[in-house]
């Protein structure tokens, strides 16, 4: 084995053990240390795979040891590979590890040139780069003074921690508008560069009227950022939190927690080692999270006169130099606070005519008119006046959009909200928009979107609760809500124009929408707006508009599908508390389905199951044929996953005649790819054959290009093992234009599996050799270890096939490893057989035979036709027989 070979093999074990360590919900590095007898920085390299050889056996055998009884204490074992059993799987990787490197010291430059000839490796596939999230705001325009905090949050970052691995954590309090966030954000975009594993913001909305973002919903954002899919993520807010420690160790990076209301909102968010500092602004002194958690606070107060005064001659510009004096008045009226002083200047710089004495008496009647002077030296009573202040000179319909602003649920808006909101065209929403941001009532967030500091929120909402009557206040929630719905429909009709559930008909807009007829537009906006989508899907579900929440999810099914599944999975559970509260038992059969559906996505097959199961109830008792097809569906894939592929087959034939009872051809043709699949496993080629030619003629029919492209792959899968490689070559390349062009990165990666594959029956290797590092890539982007299985399993067919043994070793060691992670036991017993085949061809029958063994045991499990051929392996090498390279 070549040195690099050997060294990718010993990378790859430390990255399994590493993953088991991170399934396991991350036990800490010292604790790990004391079981197995080494310090907390010999783990963290053998972990990290900073390491020149294999460790001891005896060592591994601790760690999983103690990985194991771990996650049984925190009830992790849901995971396949923590059920694995320590001398089964890691006893044979070990040893085929410390092999790989006694063969390494064989084929020592010392040694003479005709000992050593190693085949010439293939190219290893390129490291998918870890994400390095760059989350942060931009900084604000003008900022003034704050150089004493300025210096206090820098100096944190050379201070000596009395235990290498305490977080430095530093809290900025202070009251509303003071200023918090705009120090947090300009501070952190100052010292970025010390933080080379990114930044992580997030806007915890701890004082918004009526939806605070959860520290649930905030880890789950950090996760998707630092590249966790969302079927890794664990089950509930512990096991979250430890998954963000783990993927926060050994990294460097900023998390900036803006606008915290407590401390239980922030702890499940710390990291859990020293390179990592937290940034957390609050209105509260967050006493808790300093006596606990060692806290640095940094008391944020008003801007020093001065200060205040410069600001407001930046931002003000030659008028500030004329009224000196003015400008130093109209910093005390604004309390000294930034939030009001810019919304003053705004004003101020807009009506250049008026001197600056004129706009200061203006302030000191709307003061006197809001009554707020009373309390003196309240900050608030200050910047309450100068929103009122503000808001009064804004046009009447301006000031009115402003008011409504407060009703939307979202954290940002565009134009086509903003104009369903007020009534109104687009036009005039996006000139209200640029309009209020330039006055300071509203920030950009990204192009064309808004947000709105919560204290504007809250004035807002306080305003249209005295100057709009509830009903239109309805009124304008119903328009808003009418919007997102039909915008919904149009996205999901131009991104699946052949729907598998029947969609809920949802009538157009009052108020201007997109046009999302093409792809790509509609998955831009329903990726854009997803977040929102969710938070109306929460808003409506509990405030009245039960219908619009129900409606929501059915049509978002699909899309959610398409690995969105944290957010499914709480649409689907906001959908099924609006049905029960209406009584409606369709609704509830839906949201049972897709809760089911993502269930099983996400590794819950139990809990799937059982909402499958009522789901199909309820639409049977509803009398809703299509709904109860589709729940079967779902169920019987559940089945073919878990091997159970009787119940599998009787779920899917119950399906297909409900489907071609209704004449749903779009369900047809899904089910018959489904039972395809099952054929194709048990080996009745021919019959699989024709239920994806069916599919396939369905899917053209209908124009439903996903379920094209399916059963084109599916197509090329039956051909390949008929051995009609060429054919399979051919639906497979058809299959790949579809998924490329909408977009669809899961089909695309099955797709170049699938390719890589019949280049090695048509005796291509080096040609199979880059689609399965092309597929490899993508699986691990989107974290499918199923995926990354079978292409760790086709590179090392490949490699096989070129001459290289001990390079496809590695593979199908690493191939072996995916598998077990993914409880998929077909792709197990592939790496079993590749595993036989290099060893035999190395000559090492032994070896070759134990392989052969567990892969005649995995596929005569899963009823695989496959078994056969792997019994004739073992029996041609029984008899000394010659094996084939390629499977």
């Amino acid at each position: 084995m070549t040195t690099g070979a050997a060294d990718e093999l010993l990378r790859r074990y430390c990255q399994d053990l590493h993953t088991l360590w991170r399934q396991a919900g991350g036990p800490s590095l010292r604790t790990l240390g004391g079981s197995v007898g080494l310090s907390k920085s010999q783990v963290g390299a053998v972990l990290g795979g900073q390491i020149r050889r294999p460790p001891d056996w005896d060592v591994v055998k601790s760690l999983v040891g103690a990985f194991h009884q771990y996650a049984k204490e925190h009830d992790r074992l849901r995971h396949v590979s923590l059920r694995t059993g320590i001398e089964e799987f890691w006893r044979p990787r070990h040893a085929m590890l410390e092999q790989a490197f006694r063969h390494r010291r064989t084929t020592d430059p010392k040694a003479p040139a005709a000992d050593r000839q190693p085949p010439r490796p293939a190219p290893a596939a390129p490291p998918v780069p870890r994400p390095v999230p760059r989350q942060l705001p931009p900084a604000v325009r003008c900022f003034t003074g704050r150089d004493t905090e300025l210096r206090a949050l820098t100096a944190l970052l050379e201070l000596p921690a009395e235990d290498g691995d305490a977080v430095v954590i530093s809290c900025l309090n202070g009251t509303a508008g003071v200023g918090k966030t705009a120090l947090a954000v300009h501070w952190a975009h100052q010292v970025a560069d010390r933080f080379p594993d990114g930044q992580l913001y997030v806007n915890l909305r701890g004082y918004h009227p009526e939806q605070p973002m959860g520290a649930d919903e905030a880890v789950t954002g950090f996760l998707d950022a630092l590249g966790v899919p969302d079927q890794d993520l664990p089950r509930d807010l512990d096991g979250r939190s430890a998954r963000f420690r783990t993927e926060l160790a050994g990294r460097r990076m900023l998390i900036v927690l803006d606008n915290a209301s407590s401390v239980e909102q922030i702890r499940p968010l710390l990291p859990g080692t020293g390179r990592c500092l937290v940034l957390v602004t609050s209105r509260d002194s967050l006493a808790g999270l300093v006596a606990v958690d060692g806290a640095q606070r940094l008391d944020l107060s008003t801007l020093p006169l001065t200060d205040a005064a410069v600001l407001l001659h930046r931002l003000i510009g030659w008028r500030a130099e004329v009224e000196a004096d003015a400008v130093q008045a109209l910093a005390r009226r604004c309390a000294q606070l930034p939030l009001a002083l810019r919304i003053a200047a705004e004003l101020a710089g807009r009506r250049s005519e008026a001197p600056l004495a004129e706009l200061l008496a203006e302030l000191a009647d709307g003061q006197r008119r809001l009554n707020l002077l009373a309390t003196g030296d309240d900050p608030h009573a200050a910047v309450t006046a100068v929103f009122s202040w503000s808001t009064q000179h804004l046009p009447a319909e301006v000031a009115r959009t402003f008011r409504l602003l407060g009703l939307h649920p979202g954290a940002d808006l565009d134009g086509y909200a903003v104009a369903a909101l007020a009534g109104t065209g687009l036009a005039a929403a996006r000139d209200t928009l640029d309009l209020l941001a330039r006055a300071h009532l509203v920030h950009p967030t990204s192009t064309g979107r808004y947000g709105m500091h919560d204290l504007l929120r809250a004035y807002a909402v306080s305003l249209t609760t005295a100057l709009d009557g509830d009903r239109d206040q309805r009124a304008a929630r119903d328009r808003l809500f009418d919007y997102y719905l039909a915008a919904t429909a149009d996205a999901v009709a131009g991104l699946y124009p052949a729907e598998v559930t029947s969609r809920p008909r949802v009538a157009p807009a009052a108020t201007p929408s997109p046009d999302l007829s093409e792809p790509h537009a509609a998955k831009r906006w329903l990726d854009t707006e997803r977040c929102t989508l969710v938070a109306v899907a929460r808003y409506t579900a509990t405030h009245g508009w039960a219908g619009h929440a129900i409606r929501l999810s059915v049509l978002l099914y699909r899309y959610l599908d398409g690995g969105h599944y944290a957010d499914g999975l709480a649409v689907y559970q906001h959908a099924l508390h609006a049905a029960r509260q209406v009584g409606d038992l369709v609704g509830q059969a839906h949201a049972l389905a897709g809760l089911g559906n993502t269930e099983q996505r996400v590794g819950r097959p139990e809990s799937a199951a059982e909402h499958l199961r009522q789901a199909i109830e309820l639409f049977r008792r509803s009398g809703d044929p299509v709904g109860e097809a589709t729940a079967q569906n779902s169920l019987g894939f559940l089945h073919f996953e878990l091997v159970r592929y009787d119940s599998a087959e009787s779920c899917f034939g119950r399906a297909l005649t409900l489907f071609r009872q209704t004449a749903n051809l779009t369900g047809e043709a899904l089910v018959c790819n489904n039972l395809g699949l099952v054929h194709r496993r048990r080996g009745r080629h021919e019959a699989a054959a024709e239920h994806h030619r069916r599919a396939l003629e369905l899917a053209r029919r209908t124009h439903d290009w996903t379920a094209e492209a399916l059963a084109l792959d599916c197509l090329g899968l039956v051909e390949q093992q008929l051995g009609r490689h060429r054919a399979a070559a051919d639906h497979h390349q058809q299959a790949l234009v579809l998924t490329r062009r909408y977009g669809n990165r899961r089909g695309e990666a099955h797709v170049l599996d699938n390719l890589g594959t019949a280049q090695v029956g048509l005796g291509a290797p080096e040609r199979a050799h880059r689609y399965f590092e092309q597929a490899l890539a993508i699986f691990t982007e989107i974290g499918d270890y199923g995926g990354r299985a079978s292409a760790l399993n086709g590179l090392g067919e490949a490699t096989h096939a070129s001459g290289q043994p001990a390079t496809a070793l590695t593979h199908f060691i690493a191939a072996l490893s995916a598998a077990t992670i993914a409880g998929a036991r077909h792709q197990q017993a592939r790496a079993h057989t590749g595993l036989g085949h290099a060893h035999h061809t190395r000559g090492e029958p032994g070896r070759a035979h134990h392989h052969y063994e567990y892969a005649l045991a995995h596929a005569a499990d899963l009823e695989l036709a496959e078994a056969e051929r792997i019994r004739s392996h073992v029996t041609a090498l029984a008899d000394h027989g010659p094996v084939n390279r390629t499977t």
